[in-house]
C-alpha cells in the first residue's frame, strides 16, 4: 500500500487553550507556550526559525482571534479548521495529542480552512455585532417594564401601543420619581391620549406600589434610557469606518453621488444606524454596485452581510457554494447506497437573509413576494421562506460577484411565469397518460 504523501513537511499547528498554546510542526513532539503577548512573539519567531509558512488551527470560542491576528500579523498563512475533523484521534484526548494530531493532517493536505474575513471586514463585525448586542439587551430591559407594571397591577402598558414611547417613558419617569396620582401621570402623556383616552388610561394607572417590583422598574428604565446613547456611539464608529474603508470620492458626473448609480432610498428601521450618506458610502464599499436594488435588502441589511461574508465573494467559487456556507442549502449525506439528509447549519449571514425573505413575503407587487406565496401554498410557510432566503442569497451573490443588475418585473411576470410551469407539468402528464389536451375556446 502507497504510503499517503507528505504534502508540507514544515506545516504546523497549534492547539489553542485559555491557559496554555500547544504548538506541534508536522506532527513532531509539541512545545508548550503561555497565552501572554510575550510568550506568543516567541512562539511566531519559533514557527519562523523552524521554516514554517503555514499554521492550523481550531476554532475554539474565542481564545483562537488574538492568535490569529498574530500569526497573520507575522507573515504565516493561518488555516482555521473545524475541531470536528480533528476527533478521529483513537486513545485518550489530550492537548498535546490534539496538537500533534492537527499538525499531522494538516501536512499531508488533509485539513480545509474555514471562511475567516479579512482584517477590515473584522472591525466592521466587531462593531456591528456588538451594536446588535446593546440593541438586543436594551430590548430586553424594555420587556422587563411592562412586567413590572403588571406585577403592581398598573395596566398602563395595555391603554398605549407601545410602553417605550414618548408618553409611556415620561410615565415610567415620573413613576421612578415618586409620583402615584393617576391624574398627574396622565397629564404627562401626548395630547391625542388624553383626548380619546383619557378614563380609560387613568382608570389603568391606579394600582398598588410594591417595592419589589417598582425596584424592577428602575434599572430596566435606566437601561433602555442610556440604550440611544451607546447605539448613536456605535453608528459614529461605523461612520467613521465605512468613511475610512470607502476611499476618495469617485469624479462628480452632476448626479450628486460620482459615478455611483444608486437605487431609489429605502426608508430605515427603526434600529438603523444614523449615518450621513449611508447608501452611498456602502456602494462605493461594494466596488460601485448598490445592493440595495434588490427587494427586500436595506442599507442596514447590507451592511450587516458584508459584515459577516465580506465584500469580495471569489472565495466561493459558484453560487451554489455560496449559498450551502450561508445554510440556505439542503444537507445531504451519502454513504454507499444509503442516503440521507443533514441539518443545515444557519449561521448569521444566512438568518439575515431569512429576515429580509420574510419582510418581502408580505409585499403585493413584488414578484418574489408572489413567488414566496405560491410556494406557502404547496410547502408551508416556513419553507418557502427558506427557498426565498434562497433566491435571495443567489441575487445578492451575482450582483456582488459578476455585476449583475436585478431588474423588477413585477408580480404579473411572476404569475405568468406560475401558468407557464403548471402549463408544462399539463403537458408532460397528459403524454405519460397518453391523453391529448385540448386547449379550452372562448366565445
Amino acid at each position: 500500500m502507497k504510503a499517503l504523501p507528505v504534502l508540507d513537511p514544515n506545516a504546523a499547528a497549534l492547539d489553542v487553550g485559555s491557559e496554555k498554546l500547544h504548538g506541534s510542526i508536522a506532527g513532531d513532539t509539541p512545545k508548550v507556550f503561555g497565552p501572554f503577548t510575550g510568550e506568543l512573539d516567541a512562539l511566531c519567531a519559533w514557527f519562523k526559525t523552524c521554516g514554517v509558512r503555514s499554521v492550523a488551527l481550531a476554532a475554539t470560542g474565542v481564545y483562537w482571534r488574538y492568535r490569529y491576528e498574530v500569526l497573520e500579523a507575522a507573515g504565516l498563512a493561518v488555516v482555521v479548521v473545524n475541531g470536528r475533523h480533528g476527533r478521529n484521534l483513537p486513545g485518550r484526548k489530550t492537548d498535546l495529542a490534539d496538537g500533534q494530531w492537527l499538525a499531522t493532517l494538516h501536512a499531508h493536505g488533509l485539513l480545509r480552512g474555514g471562511f475567516v474575513p479579512p482584517a477590515d471586514i473584522r472591525r466592521r463585525q466587531d462593531y456591528q455585532r456588538l451594536r446588535a448586542d446593546h440593541l438586543i439587551g436594551a430590548a430586553s430591559q424594555g420587556q422587563k417594564m411592562p412586567q413590572a407594571l403588571e406585577r403592581m397591577n398598573i395596566k398602563f402598558h395595555d391603554g398605549l401601543s407601545d410602553l417605550t414611547g414618548v408618553s409611556g417613558l415620561k410615565g415610567g419617569r415620573a413613576i421612578r420619581k415618586g409620583e402615584r396620582r393617576p391624574g398627574e401621570r396622565l397629564a404627562l402623556c401626548a395630547g391625542q391620549i388624553q383626548k380619546k383616552k383619557s378614563d380609560r388610561v387613568k382608570e389603568r394607572l391606579r394600582g398598588c406600589w410594591k417595592k419589589e417590583p417598582l425596584f424592577a422598574l428602575r434599572p430596566a428604565l435606566e437601561v433602555w434610557e442610556s440604550s440611544p446613547q451607546k447605539s448613536a456611539a456605535g453608528a459614529a464608529e461605523l461612520a467613521a469606518l465605512l468613511d475610512e474603508l470607502a476611499g476618495p470620492l469617485p469624479p462628480a458626473s452632476g448626479r450628486g453621488n460620482g459615478e455611483l448609480k444608486l437605487a431609489p432610498a429605502k426608508a430605515p428601521g427603526k434600529n438603523a444606524p444614523v449615518i450621513g450618506r449611508f447608501q452611498a458610502l456602502l456602494a462605493r464599499i461594494c466596488g460601485g454596485r448598490d445592493a440595495t436594488q434588490l427587494p427586500g435588502l436595506s442599507g442596514s441589511l447590507v451592511l450587516q452581510r458584508i459584515s459577516e461574508v465580506g465584500t469580495d465573494l471569489s472565495g466561493w467559487p459558484t453560487e451554489k457554494h455560496f449559498v450551502t456556507r450561508l445554510g440556505r442549502a439542503g444537507g445531504r449525506q451519502q454513504s454507499g447506497k444509503r442516503k440521507g439528509s443533514v441539518k443545515a447549519q444557519r449561521n448569521r449571514a444566512g438568518r439575515l437573509f431569512c429576515r429580509a425573505a420574510g419582510a418581502l413575503a408580505q409585499s403585493v407587487a413584488k414578484a418574489l413576494g408572489g413567488f414566496s406565496r405560491r410556494w406557502r401554498g404547496r410547502v408551508g410557510g416556513l419553507a418557502a421562506k427558506v427557498a426565498l432566503a434562497r433566491k435571495l442569497a443567489l441575487r445578492f451573490y451575482r450582483l456582488r460577484r459578476y455585476g449583475a443588475d436585478y431588474v423588477e418585473k413585477g408580480l404579473k411576470a411572476d404569475e405568468a411565469k406560475g401558468v407557464e410551469t403548471e402549463t408544462r407539468w399539463l403537458r408532460k402528464l397528459a403524454r405519460k397518460q397518453g391523453f391529448t389536451r385540448i386547449p379550452a375556446t372562448t366565445n
